[in-house]
């Protein structure tokens, strides 16, 4: 059974690692290739600072946050291993801090040692008065992206440097199921009218002083366009701004401005830290995941496709629960075609 991954940033590789522990011994011949015109370091997935946290509040789409939580879940038991610090995974602890008192967020029993924040601590963060501390995951695209890819290579996975232009120019060389993980540039392949980018800019500096995320909320300028910092294994990563429907990948010097200025008001000290890079990238924002199955008419035949992106800001953050899930759909398309024992499954 051929499957075609089209998308090389997380939650293609994931989904093709998922797919893969979850049936190469049960569908055999099973050959999984991974099509891309992108691969680390230069996908959305290696820009993100790698900071496991999603939006504050699922607004009742309870199935995304399952996939946040089995996504930590996992994260934090490759911890055990000294793989772990390959898969650039390693714990770390902050601050959400909000202008105003909101509900708690939808991730607090998810992450560890959830509480808020005292008044001597409120007092380090002038402007704001109410938040949270506790201690997450970073899982670091620049070193994730590179694991999977290896861990990929190793089990005889397949990768090809080319752009897919349809999921039929796929089906005509001989895939049986096509995943499709293209993220902002899913519409290129089907026309999806929900699906927008999300611009986001980042600065990265060398100040490793900082040990502590602090990520600010404010209601009115909306999620993500106030200021955050995240200190990564090497760099700090200083943002951010969240511009929909805005195309652009390059760095502008006007974001950048109003990004530091907004941040060295935050963390003073930021001052003094040598800014080493600007990055740009688009998150593939939309109301939610989508991550179904779709079968398409194709002439006398039908191309069975599984559909998972749109993943907003949180792609690592929620990458291995939607792996997970479909390769669950996945293996219905095998039972379906009777490739594997159906006892198994």
């Amino acid at each position: 059974m051929r499957v075609a991954v089209i998308g090389a940033g997380v939650i293609g590789l994931s989904t093709a690692q998922s797919i893969y522990e979850q049936y190469h011994s049960i569908v055999s011949p099973l050959t999984i290739e991974v099509y891309a015109d992108r691969f680390t370091p230069l996908t959305t997935s290696d820009g993100a600072a790698g900071f496991w946290q999603p939006y504050l509040y699922d607004k009742g789409n309870i199935q995304e946050t399952k996939w946040n939580k089995e996504t930590f879940d996992y994260l934090l038991s490759c911890l055990s291993s000294p793989e772990s610090i390959k898969m650039g995974v390693f714990l770390q602890s902050g601050y959400n801090l909000c202008t105003e008192p909101v509900p708690d967020p939808s991730f607090k029993d998810i992450v560890l040692g959830f509480r808020q924040l005292t008044e001597r601590e409120l007092q380090m963060f002038p402007g704001y008065n109410y938040g949270w501390f506790n201690t997450a995951l970073m899982v670091e695209g620049k070193t994730y992206l590179p694991w999977l890819m290896d861990w990929l290579q190793k089990r005889g996975v397949k990768f090809y440097h080319r752009k897919i232009d349809s999921f039929k120019e796929l089906a005509e060389t001989g895939a049986d199921v096509i995943i499709n993980c293209t993220g902002i540039r899913s519409g290129e392949l089907q026309s999806d009218p929900e699906l927008k980018p999300g611009r986001g800019q980042i600065v990265k500096v060398d100040a490793p002083w900082l040990k502590h995320w602090i990520l600010t909320h404010n209601f009115t300028t909306g999620v993500y366009n106030s200021p955050y910092i995240i200190p990564g294994s090497r760099l700090v990563t200083v943002g951010g701004v969240f511009q929909l429907g805005n195309w652009s990948e390059q760095s502008n010097s006007t974001d950048h401005k109003k990004i530091w200025e907004n941040a060295c008001q935050l963390e003073p000290s930021l001052k003094h830290a040598r800014i080493v890079e600007d990055w740009a990238g688009l998150r593939p924002v939309r109301s939610k995941v989508r991550l179904e199955r779709e079968t398409i008419p194709s002439g006398a035949t039908a191309i069975e496709v599984i559909h998972n992106y749109g993943h907003g800001g949180f792609g690592l953050t929620i990458h291995r629960g939607c792996a997970q899930e479909a390769a669950r759909l996945f293996g219905q398309i095998v039972e379906q075609k009777g490739k594997g024992p159906k006892a198994r499954l």
